[in-house]
């Protein structure tokens, strides 16, 4: 006889088996260059440990990594590829899909933990995110780290619509929105990792200080605390 335990690592087995092909097929449409949300699933681990969540969060917290852009990949809109700011009815329509990503991650089979952490990874601080407009510790634990990590890892990544940051600039801009996007205690245990190959930039030798620094003031006024103007990762 299956004892429960046993019955019940199958299928955290399974579901983690069927988020990392959708994992892939996410980090495929929306145009990375390299492993994403594995990579994401990663740093959000190493943070969690810092913060000694317990094993069951941290395989939930995996698992929403790996499943949270889920959302865009199903509403699959062009202007998620597009240069430039998004207009306000882009602005709303994104916004729609973390409760979309929840929805598939709970038909891949992800737990209902790591369903509400792909619904609130793009909660705010300072309570200007979405869906929910949740505020400081009304945000779990994990959903705050996985922002974090999301972030770092999506500005050091080329996107379709700008080059990567380097390792600098993302960490710059990690601390310049703590206290407003990010959880500030978050952003201090997250610069403090060190030595994980998840943390370099894949920004081309080649790619230049101004064109870095034009991204990055581009993202900042994007990103102005309003609820209607969401950060473009």
């Amino acid at each position: 006889m299956v004892s429960a335990d046993t019955k019940l690592a199958e299928e955290n087995r399974a579901a983690g088996e069927v988020l990392a092909r959708l994992a892939t097929n996410a980090d495929q449409f929306e145009g990375y260059a390299h492993p994403h949300a594995a990579r994401v699933a990663k740093l959000a681990d190493e943070v969690a440990q810092l913060f000694q969540l317990a094993h069951a969060d941290r395989l939930s917290l995996r698992s929403a990594a790996l499943a949270h852009d889920l959302g865009e990949m199903v509403m699959r809109r062009d202007y998620l590829k597009r240069a430039g700011a998004l207009s306000a009815d882009e602005r709303l329509d994104l916004a729609r899909h973390p409760v979309i990503g929840e929805q598939e991650a709970a038909r891949a089979g992800a737990n209902r933990g790591a369903q509400l952490l792909v619904r609130w990874h793009h909660e705010w601080w300072n309570g200007t995110g979405y869906p929910d407009a949740l505020r400081r510790e009304q945000i779990p634990l994990a959903a705050r780290i996985l922002r974090v990590a999301d972030s770092y890892a999506a500005l050091t990544d080329a996107r379709p619509f700008r080059p990567a940051f380097s390792e600098e600039e993302a960490r710059r801009h990690l601390a310049e929105w703590a206290g407003l996007e990010f959880d500030p205690r978050i952003v201090r245990a997250f610069l403090s990792l060190e030595g994980l190959i998840e943390l370099r930039s894949h920004a081309r030798p080649e790619s230049t200080t101004e064109e870095l620094t034009e991204v990055s003031d581009n993202i900042s006024t994007a990103a102005s605390p309003s609820p209607a103007s969401p950060v473009q990762y």
